[in-house]
C-alpha cells in the first residue's frame, strides 16, 4: 500500500498517531521523534520524509505529549462563530485588550457554527501551538473539539457557551465556561412581556442545533409561560446567517391567531424582525411587541428602542483571559463564571393593542 493510500485510510478512520507516521516513511519511531521535536540529528533527505509522511497523514504530535507546554509562546487561540454579530466582536475586543495588558497576542479564527470548521479552525489554532483557547462551540456538551482538548490536557475556556450539567453520555461535564444564565434571563424577559397582558408570546430562535443557547432560551420562555399557566407555542427557527424574515413572518402574523408578542433568541434576529415586520405593514409595538437578547449598543439606537437581555459582553472577554491564563498556569478550574445579566425595557414591548 503507497503512504498515500495509508494516509487515506488513517484520516478515514482515525486520527494519525506516531507510529502511523514512522510507517509511512519506513523509518524507527525514534527517527520520528528526532524529527518532530527537532533533537538528534538526522539527515535532510529522512527530515523531509517524515514530515512529508506527517502532512499527508494529517499528524499533529500531541501537544503535552511533546512537552511543548514547557515553552510558551505567549499566543493565546481565539475561535468564534462570526465576527459579523456584535456580541462577538464586542467579546473578541475585550479579548485582546486583555490579552496584551497580560503580554500575550492572540490568534483568531472563525466558524460560523459548523461542526467541522470547529474541527478545521481548533487544529489551525493548535499548529501554531498556542499556549490556550478562548471558544464558542455549537454544542460544548456534545463537542468533538472540546474532547479533543480534553484528552490533550489543552487548556481551554468557553465563553457565551453555558455547560449543561450532564453531557451526551449523562454524566457531569467541567467544562471552563463564563456565560450568563440564559435559561433565567429568557425566563424573566418572557415574564415581562406576560406582565404586559400578552398571552400568546411565540419565540424567533436561531437554529437549536446551531446554538445551544437557544436551546437553553427556549427552556427559559417554556418555563415563563408554564409558570403564568399559558400554553408555550412552538419556536420558529431561523438559518445562523438569515437575514430576511418577511416570508416567516407572513406567515407567523398573517392570521387571527397571530401572537401579540415576538421573543428572539438574539438581538440581531430581533432588529431583522422588527425591520421585516415593518415592511409587512405591522407596526412595533402596536400591532407586535417585540424584544431580543444580547444587548448590543445599535439596539438603543433604533426607533422603538429595542427591549432586550444585556449580556456583560465585555466582561464576559475579560473574565475568559483571566481563568484561561489560570488554567495555563495549572490552577484548579473551581467552576462556571455566571454573570450577572440585566433586562433593558425599551420601547418595543408594550401591553397589546
Amino acid at each position: 500500500m503507497t503512504s498515500a493510500h495509508k494516509a487515506a485510510q488513517t484520516n478515514a478512520n482515525r486520527r494519525a498517531t506516531i507510529k502511523d507516521v514512522a510507517e509511512s516513511a519506513g523509518v524507527s519511531f525514534a527517527t520520528v521523534s528526532r524529527v518532530l521535536n527537532e533533537t538528534g540529528l538526522v539527515k535532510p533527505a529522512t527530515s523531509e520524509l517524515v514530515l512529508e509522511a506527517a502532512r499527508a497523514l494529517g499528524f499533529r504530535p500531541n501537544l503535552m505529549g511533546r512537552n511543548l507546554r514547557s515553552s510558551r509562546t505567549q499566543t493565546l487561540g481565539v475561535m468564534l462563530p462570526t465576527l459579523i454579530h456584535p456580541v462577538f466582536a464586542e467579546c473578541l475586543q475585550s479579548i485582546e485588550t486583555a490579552a496584551r495588558l497580560s503580554q500575550h497576542t492572540i490568534a483568531l479564527s472563525t466558524t460560523d457554527y459548523d461542526p467541522l470548521a470547529e474541527e478545521t479552525a481548533s487544529e489551525a489554532l493548535l499548529r501554531q501551538r498556542v499556549d490556550g483557547l478562548i471558544l464558542t462551540v455549537a454544542d460544548a456538551a456534545a463537542s468533538p473539539v472540546l474532547d479533543k482538548l480534553d484528552a490533550e490536557g489543552v487548556p481551554y475556556v468557553l465563553v457565551f457557551n453555558q455547560m449543561s450539567r450532564q453531557g451526551k453520555k449523562k454524566q457531569p461535564l467541567r467544562r471552563p465556561c463564563v456565560s450568563v444564565d440564559n435559561q433565567l434571563a429568557a425566563q424573566q424577559m418572557v415574564a415581562h412581556l406576560i406582565s404586559l397582558g400578552h398571552h400568546r408570546i411565540c419565540m424567533i430562535a436561531g437554529r437549536f442545533g446551531q446554538s445551544d443557547r437557544s436551546r437553553l432560551r427556549f427552556n427559559g420562555y417554556k418555563q415563563a409561560m408554564q409558570v403564568a399557566g399559558l400554553e408555550p407555542l412552538a419556536p420558529l427557527e431561523l438559518p445562523f446567517n438569515q437575514t430576511d424574515t418577511r416570508r416567516e413572518l407572513l406567515d407567523l402574523l398573517g392570521n387571527r391567531s397571530r401572537p401579540t408578542a415576538l421573543f428572539c433568541s438574539s438581538d440581531q434576529i430581533a432588529m431583522a424582525v422588527m425591520r421585516d415586520a415593518r415592511l409587512l405593514g405591522f407596526d412595533v409595538p402596536s400591532d407586535v411587541s417585540v424584544a431580543g437578547f444580547d444587548g448590543v449598543r445599535v439596539g438603543q439606537l433604533l426607533s422603538p428602542e429595542l427591549s432586550t437581555v444585556v449580556q456583560p459582553t465585555a466582561d464576559i472577554g475579560r473574565t475568559a483571559v483571566d481563568l484561561l491564563l489560570q488554567l495555563i498556569n495549572g490552577e484548579q478550574y473551581l467552576g462556571p463564571a455566571l454573570l450577572h445579566h440585566t433586562l433593558r425595557i425599551g420601547s418595543s414591548a408594550a401591553s397589546p393593542q
